[in-house]
């Protein structure tokens, strides 16, 4: 095998620009309709070849989480154990995307961990069949496979690529969050929003508003977001401090980060610079004070041209 190893391979975050909550299955997981989009805020994955069959994670790794908890670890034995494969990794992650955040970090890791490995131990999978190995490893990974924007059905798995304009945004994360399960579980959450069909946001997702500073509006709402805000009060203050300074924010998948996008990248600049006093302003703690980035949203995921070469 000429390939030994395979160093700095991204594992971009997601943004959910809507997240509708339409119903329940009876085996309890929750139908969903959502827009996915990649952004350039990154973790990233060096990969060094084993002969002897073992996988293991060094350097960098997340308290207190053992090795059959690590989702890394779980990809590479899973498509380890799916092919037979006789060979073995040394993984090392670069982390820069938090945890607890909604921008699926663990996936987006556990996703470039399939792709990666598929690529290193020539196991040749698709990109199909890697997405259905994904699903076993959680609901958010299939997208990362896809591979493009997309609009999101049933628990997230059913994707349809979709164009989305050039968009920029200002992502802050505040230092508490919310268990996925806690707020799914929460009685007062919306579970009957009204389906929807592409065409009903294909024309409007992104709208300018003269009512924010310069960030655009989005179609639709996230259902998980009020639910979040009840339980974690420093949630609710980032999310007062944003409605405050007129801008639109909108939190990501389970929370707890929020984005405000616009529609170029001097903007939000501009606007992270004013956010920044704002939340001076508010004499906000350490403890309470987010973390800020400006990034900009990715069309196609940086390995999506890696799995072409094995198909659909």
């Amino acid at each position: 095998m000429a390939t030994k190893a395979l160093t700095a391979v991204p594992a971009p975050a997601k943004l959910n620009l809507f997240l509708h909550v339409v119903g329940r299955r009876a085996d309890g997981y929750h139908l969903l309709q959502s827009v996915f989009t990649f952004i350039d805020l990154c973790d990233y994955l060096d990969f060094e070849l084993r002969t002897d069959g073992v996988i293991e994670r060094v350097g960098e790794s997340l308290a207190g989480l053992e090795p059959e908890q690590d989702l890394i670890i779980k990809a590479a034995r899973l498509l380890q154990a799916t092919t037979g494969v006789t060979y073995g990794a040394r993984i090392r992650c670069q982390k820069n995307i938090p945890a607890g955040a909604g921008l699926g970090g663990g996936s987006s890791d556990a996703a470039t961990t399939l792709i990666a490995l598929n690529k290193l131990w020539q196991t040749r999978l698709t990109r199909s069949q890697l997405m259905q190995l994904g699903l076993q490893l959680g609901a958010d990974v299939p997208v990362f496979i896809f591979g493009q924007n997309a609009f999101a059905e049933g628990v997230g798995e059913q994707l349809q690529a979709i164009t989305l304009p050039n968009l920029h945004y200002i992502v802050l994360t505040p230092q508490a969050f919310v268990p996925t399960p806690v707020i799914f579980s929460d009685k007062g959450l919306t579970r009957n929003q009204k389906p929807i069909i592409i065409t009903d946001f294909t024309g409007s997702l992104i709208q300018p508003d003269a009512k924010y500073h310069d960030s655009v509006s989005l179609f639709g709402i996230n259902n998980l977001e009020p639910i979040a805000c009840k339980f974690e009060p420093e949630i609710n203050t980032l999310f007062q401090v944003l409605h405050k300074a007129k801008l639109h924010a909108r939190m990501t998948g389970s929370g707890s980060s929020f984005f405000v996008p616009f529609l170029d990248k001097e903007t939000a600049c501009r606007q992270s610079s004013y956010l920044c006093d704002i939340v001076l302003h508010e004499q906000l703690s350490v403890q309470q004070q987010p973390q800020m980035w400006v990034v900009s949203g990715v069309n196609t995921h940086p390995l999506y041209n890696w799995l072409n070469e094995f198909g659909d």
